[in-house]
């Protein structure tokens, strides 16, 4: 479990909706932190603390540890709240009570003990400025920070000053319209995270300068209290446990639907692990019978070993500037294919210094070849710098045709991957130094990729985990993990191929299988019901086979030489074959996309 600090408070309020009216539990920080608690988080929460506990905050008192300076229940914070519906309300009125008693003084002694210190709303912005000055002297490693309409309008500029300071913030769409001129217009720092709520509209994960939506889950509304700051505690939960800010947001969204539909907290208070888990697109679905089976066979295959990214298309081992060609080079493995029609037509397919490359081989050796005539080429500043013509002459194949089907995007991600280390201020060595420093290596260069372009925008770091993998796996042994890190499943197009054709995971909707079959291009929520069912096929046959996923990893990845995209499957010469569907019609989803 990891550790999270609220600082912020519990109240009693009256609460106005659908033409009834009710109490109960409130506040910003009880929220927060009873949310992050249900999503399994080890919580404490800087709070007046009533001396004799109102029976309407017991069961929060109980699910976290509760600090601060003791009060008397008249003394908390009581706030009478309208609700108007579509996610609207009103603040009425106000008494902040003992809520003025909080102070930088009272913060635990070791601020170190925790994964993020959260800083709710509180009735003053410079406060909670305060508050955040104190943690980041006393050496907090992580900093979150939210905000509410009334003092975004009446201390905007200190919010300001407040949002600029946080690591991490949490805001709705009024008061990004307050504070940034409309959710659009959102763009945080390099290595900051914002998160704005939407209400039934889903949220914006602003990771420097790329956004990215998610999707609400489906709810009734009733009382909208305390919405915003169940997401906030659950997307902060889940983020201290290491999941990537987009997880984390939508693993967020089905607690925060839930609150919306009864009165106040009572669906945290009632909220147990076993209704913890989010919703998944049942249209497709891991097939656990055909893992197991698939499992007894990886586990039985002789020399299973992952690959160590030595060869022709890569710096020989000790290279001097082989760490900065592996990150520079590995962000660009993707989009190798053309569309026709709204159809998949071919991979890339060019010759290239006297030899036909595909794909992945293609992209490596042009990188390769590059760094070979610029030293410096792989350089973070470089490749911020980089030039369309310098890219084009890259890539251009021995015929002087231009083969990469996505050429703009490489570009792109080169550009935004040189332009975040820049402005961090790091470099690939730098960033391999934090991570061996901590406990958890691998999980620590995960999270620092999801603040570099190239590799940030993925949800599921299919690109960041193949760089792990290859840091892991080469001679020098650049990244060295922890015992009992997993590195996740690298999730490309071949591998989704596969799983769908072995049966590992199965398409249930009639639609969504004919446009598999006939090659279309797919809507993203169509690739990503797909996508993300074929990464928890791949972390269950991990885990059954006792294989890591280092050496299933290249055993798939080999096997697209048997299973291709143009001819037909060479099922005999498949070590898969005794257990496979052979569901050959099926094909990846069809999507344009730099995750893979």
């Amino acid at each position: 479990m990891t550790q999270l600090l609220v600082i912020g408070g519990a109240s009693l309020d009256v609460l106005h909706f659908a033409g009834r009216t009710e109490q109960a539990a409130g506040g910003a920080g009880m929220y927060t932190a009873v949310a992050a608690s249900c999503a399994g988080a080890r919580v404490s929460m800087l709070a007046p603390r009533p001396a004799e506990m109102p029976a309407a905050l017991q069961p929060a008192a109980q699910r976290i540890t509760w600090l601060g300076p003791l009060v008397t229940a008249a003394e908390l914070p009581h706030f009478e709240i309208a609700h108007h519906g579509g996610g609207r309300a009103t603040l009425v009125n106000a008494r902040w009570g003992a809520e003025a008693l909080l102070n930088p003084a009272q913060l635990p002694a070791d601020l170190s003990i925790y994964s993020c210190i959260h800083i709710a709303a509180l009735s003053s912005a410079q406060r909670q400025l305060e508050f955040l000055q104190a943690c980041r002297a006393a050496g907090a490693p992580r900093i979150s920070a939210g905000t509410y309409a009334r003092v975004a309008t009446n201390e905007t500029e200190t919010v300001r000053a407040l949002l600029a300071a946080a690591d991490i913030f949490f805001m709705n769409e009024n008061e990004a319209s307050i504070l940034l001129g409309g959710a659009s217009a959102a763009r945080v720092r390099a290595g900051q995270l914002l998160f704005i709520t939407q209400g039934a509209g889903g949220a914006l994960v602003v990771q420097g300068a790329h956004t990215a939506h998610i999707a609400a889950a489906p709810a009734q509304e009733l009382d909208a209290t305390g919405a915003g700051d169940t997401f906030c505690g659950a997307t902060l939960a889940a983020l201290c446990a290491g999941a990537h800010p987009q997880q984390a947001a939508r693993s967020a969204m089905p607690l925060a639907a839930a609150m919306v539909t009864a009165v106040g907290p009572a669906v945290l208070f009632a909220h147990t692990a076993a209704n913890a888990a989010a919703p998944t697109d049942l249209r497709v679905q891991v097939n656990a019978q055909q893992v197991e089976r698939t499992a007894r066979l990886v586990a039985a295959l002789p020399n299973l070993q992952p690959f160590n990214f030595t060869g022709p298309h890569f710096p020989p081992a000790g290279h001097g500037a082989a760490l900065d060609f592996f990150f520079a080079a590995t962000l660009q493995q993707f989009g190798f294919w053309s569309e026709r029609a709204g159809r998949y037509a071919r991979p890339l397919l060019a010759a290239q210094g006297g030899q036909q490359r595909k794909g992945s081989d293609f992209l490596w050796h042009a990188y390769w070849s590059a760094l070979q005539a610029a030293p410096a080429f792989a350089a973070p500043a470089q490749q911020a710098a980089l030039r369309s013509s310098r890219l084009q002459a890259i890539f251009r194949a021995d015929d002087g045709t231009q083969p990469m089907p996505a050429l703009r995007l490489h570009l792109q991600q080169a550009r935004a991957y040189g332009s975040d280390l820049c402005e961090l201020a790091a470099t690939p060595a730098a960033m391999l130094a934090h991570a061996n420093s901590q406990p958890l290596p691998l999980a620590a260069l995960l999270q620092s990729l999801d603040h570099v372009g190239g590799y940030k925008e993925d949800p599921l770091r299919k690109k960041s985990a193949l760089l792990a993998l290859i840091l892991i796996e080469r001679p020098e042994r650049w990244l060295q993990p922890a015992p009992a890190e997993p590195l996740p499943p690298i999730v490309d197009y071949h591998l989704q191929r596969m799983c769908l054709r072995m049966g590992l995971v199965e398409a249930s909707e009639p639609a969504l299988l004919a446009a598999l079959g006939a090659r279309k291009r797919l809507p993203a929520a169509d690739e990503w019901a797909v996508r993300s069912a074929v990464y928890s096929a791949m972390q269950q046959l991990a885990q059954s086979s006792g294989r890591s996923m280092a050496a299933i990893d290249w055993f798939f990845f080999n096997a697209r030489t048997r299973c291709p995209e143009m001819t037909a499957p060479d099922c005999a010469q498949c070590a898969m074959d005794a257990v496979c569907a052979h569901r050959t019609q099926l094909f990846q989803p069809v999507l344009r996309t730099t995750f893979y």
